[in-house]
């Protein structure tokens, strides 16, 4: 046994029930009711830092809640991690759906249910832990380290990129270990390598310059549902790949190493129909599901409207129709350029001489795949592999997070997930829960990642 797992087992009840304190903190960034308490939230992490050995941290005051920020920098030509998490919580309604209040933290069966227990409380403390665990049994870390801990993830990080772009030097590290993750399963470890970027717009389809009595008019003039519907339909085969022209001009292939790690993630194609009520899996064919999900673009209909849509019948032709559409992207294509695209396609298809406009929605992100080979990849595929005892899954995600790409961009430092999260946990929903034995595990692997990234 290590020292580090010696002192962190010895003051194991002390950093539970700091754990448990923080966990009581209503932190919801969304609501304006409790920006006191995403406030009190950053206050206790600062005070956590100090108290781990951490001198100097800081809040920094952003137009809304504040960043936090510490560092411990005393290792020279040692590389720098940037310990990255969010401290806010999502809104904890309904309330009435909890077996205990959201934000009285309680222990049942070896798990932590609270809100944010899982999403992401979890991770910031185990690391802080991780830290303290090592300053007091060696005097020192193996590597430097910075702490960036926002309180506006579940808003959406909206302060994020103009903070990281005007602080790129406060900031500045040779990678980033991301704590907002998680794993396969108990027993299953997982790097999460690849995750897809975002575009989206709005379509407006017009046909006429009024709405229409559908008796006195219909037959006669152009429906402006109609025409949305001919061009909602005109965007895919009938195979499911997208007919876009260029769509997938500029999306880098998978290689024959990519497609046999997904292919080595554990999948029950009956069972992924069976829990979602489908007859069938569909989409872009010569690909799995999971590769379709992971490591595939994408376009969506994500909202149609248009004429009357309220209860009972009006008979009307209404002159416009409305459309949301999202693509989800892979590497090596542009949000921009994919979104010029589609309004190209969309100008081209529109029919009966109605007219199409479109508005591009901000909040673009590029697809972000952190290379297998990256040291700090390798370092937590290290540690996964000795605290599970088999390889890591390599996984993906179909969505999109922002700020890694943004930390890419600005940082020009990947970011790798390293957090003790599972799939069961309830995220944003009652009854969120984490395990004791996750958080454990946690704090322990955080040492060891830091030992290994010193180690070279």
């Amino acid at each position: 046994m290590t020292d580090c797992e010696k002192y962190l087992r010895e003051n194991r009840q002390r950093l539970q029930q700091e754990f448990l304190g923080f966990l009581g903190i209503p932190s919801i960034s969304a609501l304006p009711q409790n920006q006191g308490d995403v406030r009190r939230a950053a206050e206790w992490l600062v005070r956590r830092l100090e108290a781990a050995g951490v001198a100097g941290a800081r809040l920094l005051d952003t137009r809304a809640q504040p960043v936090i920020y510490a560092e411990w920098l005393q290792a020279p030509c040692k590389p720098t991690a940037l310990i990255y998490g969010h401290y806010d919580v999502q809104p904890a309604d309904p309330l009435d759906l909890w077996t205990t209040p959201p934000f009285q933290p309680t222990i049942r069966a070896g798990r932590i249910y609270a809100r944010g227990a899982s999403d992401m409380k979890s991770g910031i403390v185990q690391a802080v832990d991780a830290v303290e665990a090592l300053l007091r049994t060696t005097g020192r870390l193996p590597i430097n380290v910075k702490f960036f801990f926002e309180g506006q993830e579940e808003m959406g990080s909206p302060q994020a990129p103009a903070f990281v772009a005007a602080n790129k030097e406060l900031l500045a590290c040779d990678l980033i270990l991301n704590a907002d993750s998680s794993q396969w399963g108990e027993n299953e470890p997982a790097l999460l390598v690849g995750l897809r970027g975002i575009c989206a717009m709005e379509c407006t389809v017009v046909s006429a310059n009024t709405d229409m009595h559908s008796g006195l008019y219909g037959g006669a003039v152009p429906n402006a549902n109609h025409i949305l519907s001919e061009l909602v339909a005109s965007l895919h085969r009938p195979d499911g790949s997208v007919a876009v022209a260029g769509f997938y001009d500029d999306v880098a292939p998978l290689s024959r190493q990519e497609r046999e790690r997904i292919a080595a993630v554990p999948f029950d194609e009956e069972e992924f129909r069976r829990d979602l009520g489908l007859a069938e899996a569909v989409g872009e064919p010569g690909y799995s599901t999971l590769e379709r999900e992971w490591a595939r673009p994408t376009l969506d209909v994500s909202g149609l409207w248009g004429g009357f849509i309220g209860e009972g019948i009006k008979t009307v032709i209404p002159k416009e129709a409305h459309a949301k559409l999202s693509c989800r992207l892979v590497p090596n294509q542009d949000p921009a350029k994919i979104l010029d695209l589609l309004d190209a396609h969309l100008a081209a298809h529109v029919s009966r001489g109605a007219k199409v406009t479109t508005r591009h929605e901000e909040g673009m992100v590029q697809a972000y795949l952190v290379p297998v080979d990256h040291p700090g990849t390798r370092a937590a595929r290290d540690v996964l592999l000795e605290m599970y005892g088999k390889e890591p899954y390599y996984i993906r995600m179909g969505g999109s997070v922002p700020i890694l790409d943004i930390f890419l961009r600005e940082l020009g430092a990947y970011a790798i997930p390293f957090g003790f999260s599972l799939p069961d946990e309830r995220v944003h929903a009652p009854d969120e829960f984490y395990r004791v034995a996750s958080f454990e595990r946690g704090q322990l692997a955080f040492c060891k990642i830091l030992v290994r990234l010193g180690a070279g």
